[in-house]
């Protein structure tokens, strides 16, 4: 039997790491590696700079493979996700069949948390379901990017007594929930939502809501050197956030943000 461990590493600073992962980092003989070019090299230069600072005793190795791209451009997001996910698995599969011995542990280095917005776990699920590889598998929960925003910003991410949503860009540019965008000036009930999480917002989709009266808590590369920190009512900073992003993608060949949106004239 092979064992998988799916770590979460936190969203950018090595720092980020839990006990419970450096635990688990210990445990693992071959860690898998996708690579995403050499403009994500950061990336993986993380996952190994966390093993090198973590790891006591215990000899280890990296086992690397090309990761596919998502199909862009197609109006069919989830039909465009669901093959991404199929060619991750057969890759997945062929690393741990080739790269490890039975009774060895492998290790998926998952930037944030791998509960949210990462495919991970329902790859690996369906790769131990096959039965062409008898394996089990455990997660170990991470710092998302939300959470390290929010603490970056120095603000919590929900009001008191208030829920909050987390969507995408692509799910903000089809509308948000009614109570969101609802007029407060009679009041709100404590089930309204006041406080929108935005990830994966490839089209600045937040430009929508610049009639309203929001603020915005925006970051980018959150916990890493080159975080980017941008505050303030939407309709003010908004324009600036997209320079600010549209620089940043330039210089570094990716970006990675998320940004809270939340009512301004909520108590």
């Amino acid at each position: 039997m092979k064992k998988i461990l799916i770590i979460g590493i936190g969203a950018g600073n090595p720092e980020h790491i839990t006990m419970q992962a450096v635990n688990a980092l210990n445990q693992v003989d071959v860690f898998f590696i996708m690579d995403k070019g050499a403009a994500k090299g950061k990336l993986v230069d993380l996952r190994k700079e966390i093993c090198a600072r973590y790891i006591t005793g215990h000899n280890y190795r990296f086992a690397e493979a090309a990761s596919p791209e998502r199909g862009r451009g197609s109006p069919h997001y989830e039909l465009n996700v669901e093959t991404l996910n199929k060619e991750k698995q057969q890759i997945f599969e062929r690393l741990i069949a080739d790269e490890m011995a039975d009774g060895e542990c492998g290790g998926f280095l998952v930037w944030g948390d791998p509960t949210l917005y990462d495919s991970t776990i329902r790859i690996i699920d369906a790769i131990a379901r096959s039965g062409r590889q008898p394996l089990e598998f455990d997660v170990i929960p991470g710092i998302s990017s939300m959470q390290a925003l929010a603490a970056s910003h120095k603000v919590p991410l929900n009001r008191i007594g208030r829920p909050i949503e987390i969507t995408t860009g692509r799910k903000l540019a089809e509308g948000l929930p009614d109570d969101f965008l609802a007029d407060n000036s009679s009041g709100s009930s404590p089930q309204d939502i006041d406080s929108v999480v935005v990830m994966l917002d490839a089209e600045n989709a937040y430009k929508k809501l610049v009639d309203r009266d929001l603020d915005i808590y925006w970051g980018a590369y959150v916990g890493t050197p080159d975080e980017i920190l941008i505050a303030g009512k939407l309709s003010e900073v908004a324009d600036q956030i997209e320079r600010v992003r549209d620089e940043a993608r330039a210089a570094h060949g990716w970006i990675m943000d998320t940004y809270l949106l939340r009512k301004g004239d909520a108590t």
